[in-house]
């Protein structure tokens, strides 16, 4: 081992890309055990009515730490700039745009990514959101090599997660971050020392968690109980599933499994009311609606719609 090895196994240049809360636990970790030497994030976006421009997640840990954060446009606007950096590794985490193949060759021990799926399932930008609403038993975190393609590259570790009844994308999203932390401060050491196994993904077995889309949101009540809730489910807390009540969105946070079936109702006719919410009529019997939210309201348990709406049993929800 030469010195310029000894070198990056101790002091990596690190160059670190991420933008949501999802990337947070991810760079708080390498904070708190290398030297980063630049983030590159995601350009401030305006949110709300005035348009006021707010950081990414990852830009505000990087401001804390005081280290240099970019923002491109475009990743191949910080080409040169990175280069000029002269990273040892590139590590990525839900950084929100594809690399181009020659930003993979700048690092000398390559582009890293912390992925939130079992790789080859679930490539794409919402594997989180499509594991739950896929009605999948089980996720996990990847760490593998970046490659041209989308998450396609070569699997370095990888760690397996339950998915209990209970999750929903935003408790699924919490445990995965931190996973993703554990996971990558345990493979990189492997990395920087070339020890680290490499293993190409199967392409027979690849599946893909495309980013949602509003149709994607939309309830079809035509579909089964299991489907109708995993939906539910997997869109809480972001975006959220939604049907239409009297022409009006409304949105369903959670919802259960009910044990009418109502032969002679209307797919997505309100059947019944509980202590907890109203039934609605779906593909293979009854769910439960147990917390939605009306147009311009807030978040509200179902029960609370149920009394100002005193006749609610019939009305269709499309």
């Amino acid at each position: 081992m030469n010195l310029d090895d000894i070198n990056i196994t101790k002091n990596p240049t690190i160059i670190f890309m991420g933008t949501p809360d999802f990337s947070v636990p991810v760079l708080e970790g390498l904070i708190q055990n290398y030297k980063i030497k630049a983030v590159i994030t995601q350009p401030d976006k305006p949110v709300g009515r005035k348009g006021e421009l707010r950081p990414s997640p990852v830009k505000l840990v990087a401001s804390k730490n005081n280290i240099l954060c970019l923002q491109p446009i475009k990743i191949r606007e910080a080409l040169q700039e990175i280069n000029e950096l002269e990273p040892d590794i590139i590590i990525t985490c839900a950084y929100g745009q594809i690399l181009p193949p020659e930003l993979l060759l700048i690092p000398r021990l390559g582009c890293i990514n912390v992925h939130a799926s079992l790789l080859p399932k679930l490539r794409g930008g919402a594997p989180i959101h499509r594991a739950i609403m896929n009605g999948y038993s089980k996720t996990g975190i990847t760490i593998m090599y970046m490659a041209e393609g989308m998450d396609d590259g070569d699997i370095i570790s990888q760690r397996e997660l339950e998915i209990t009844d209970e999750d929903t994308a935003s408790t699924l999203h919490d445990k995965l971050s931190v996973m993703g932390r554990e996971l990558l401060l345990e493979t990189l050491p492997s990395i920087l020392n070339g020890t680290n196994s490499r293993v190409k993904q199967n392409e027979e077995e690849a599946t893909f968690g495309f980013n949602i889309k509003r149709e994607d949101e939309k309830i079809d009540f035509s579909k089964t109980k299991r489907e109708i809730i995993n939906q539910v489910r997997g869109l809480n807390s972001f975006p959220g599933a939604y049907c239409l009540f009297e022409d009006n969105i409304l949105k369903v946070w959670q919802c259960r499994r009910g044990e009418g079936i109502y032969e002679n109702a209307l797919i997505g006719e309100i059947v019944a009311l509980y202590n907890d919410g109203f039934g609605v009529k779906v593909g293979n019997g009854e769910v439960i609606l147990t917390e939605i939210q009306p147009a311009g309201k807030s978040k509200m348990p179902a029960i609370n719609f149920i009394n100002g709406h005193k006749d609610i049993v019939g009305k269709i929800l499309k």
